[in-house]
């Protein structure tokens, strides 16, 4: 089981943790939706497949590790592909911001929120996906959060 801890009660940057152990750090941008992690030396980067795809990639050295495809712009999921197999990760429900991964429609996963309000978030998913994989997902998921949240700000006027 992994932790995501946002750094700041207003920042979009979260620490990964395994244990007590921070395993990678995310910055999600403002304005873009692509960040580099490193995980044991290795350096991976999360961007979209081209400008306006709805695909995304998780990469080391120019080689695809795992993709999420948004099937839809109204809803809150993806379909996830890592070492030939598909995954569906999606939010249980409209406005509840936890998600479930399933593999054959089997729920293996899940990324919630340890409160209702906040950021922080508990993030079990299966121990056989590598930790670049599971932290993937888990932006995946993030992302999506920050989203919602630049959505809700701007329809109250803030």
């Amino acid at each position: 089981m992994l932790r995501a801890v946002p750094k700041n009660w207003y920042s979009w940057k979260f620490e990964i943790f395994d244990g007590k152990v921070c395993v990678a750090n995310l910055d999600l941008a403002w304005f873009r939706e692509e960040v580099e992690f490193a995980i044991q030396g290795r350096t991976f980067e999360i961007g979209r497949e081209g400008v306006m795809s709805s695909v995304f990639l998780l990469r080391e050295d120019g080689r695809t590790i795992a993709s999420a495809t948004k099937p839809s712009a109204f809803r809150r999921s993806f379909d996830v592909v890592f070492d030939q197999t598909g995954y569906k990760l999606e939010a249980v429900a409209p406005f509840v911001r936890r998600f479930v991964l399933r593999k054959d429609f089997r729920v293996v996963g899940s990324i919630h929120p340890v409160h209702c309000i906040g950021r922080k978030a508990i993030v079990e998913l299966p121990e056989y996906l590598p930790l670049e994989v599971q932290v993937f997902i888990a932006w995946l998921v993030i992302m999506l959060w920050k989203r919602g949240s630049s959505r809700s700000r701007s329809l109250h006027g803030n």
